[in-house]
């Protein structure tokens, strides 16, 4: 269980399990995974050929960096109540939408790897997760949501998103022809 789960648990404030940690006097033995701070022994995977089980977290803006971390809690905390071994935490920012996430790739690539938990599929890929998902299964590794609810809100803001990026460069390219018009109409005036 995370610090502050651990101290709501015991009677103890909080603040000051967090101090007692930061001085090295808690009772129990803890471990961080991310920016977790766990309580109790650490689980460990099944076994070294059973291979990593990962908390992959994504925002897509720089301004969510805090929802980052929640995220990350939220989704460690219901791995290590699954049982399962958390060995690392990837997070990234970047739109689901592009195909060329560093980190994703990377976690796609790694055969040790064999399990990735993400909060909602659509952290993971906003469209055609279900492949990704199939192949990572015909490999014998695997994809565990913790919600598996679509996030509605975030899908229509993409597709805002998207909308209003193709209005730009159609109408930014509309604007610059009729400027690039104006001006060779303008040279090819005869002064007056």
């Amino acid at each position: 269980m995370n610090l502050k789960e651990w101290a709501a648990s015991t009677g103890i404030a909080y603040i000051t399990a967090r101090r007692q940690y930061a001085a090295g006097t808690l009772p129990v033995p803890t471990y961080r995974i991310g920016p977790l701070i766990m309580a109790g022994e650490p689980l460990t995977g099944t076994s070294a050929e059973a291979g990593q089980t990962v908390v992959y977290a994504r925002v897509s803006s720089a301004d969510q960096k805090a929802d980052l971390d929640r995220q990350v809690a939220r989704v460690t905390v219901w791995a290590t109540g699954q049982k399962l071994g958390v060995d690392r935490v990837v997070t990234e920012v970047g739109s689901a939408l592009d195909g060329h996430r560093k980190k994703f790739l990377a976690l796609l690539r790694d055969p040790a790897v064999t399990t990735i938990v993400v909060e909602h599929r659509d952290r993971f890929a906003r469209f055609g997760a279900e492949y990704v998902e199939a192949a990572l299964t015909a490999h014998g590794r695997r994809l565990l949501v913790v919600d598996p609810a679509e996030v509605d809100v975030d899908l229509v803001r993409d597709v805002t998103e998207i909308l209003t990026s193709l209005c730009a460069r159609l109408y930014g390219r509309r604007a610059a022809a009729n400027r690039a018009r104006r001006a060779v109409e303008a040279a090819t005036e005869a002064p007056a």
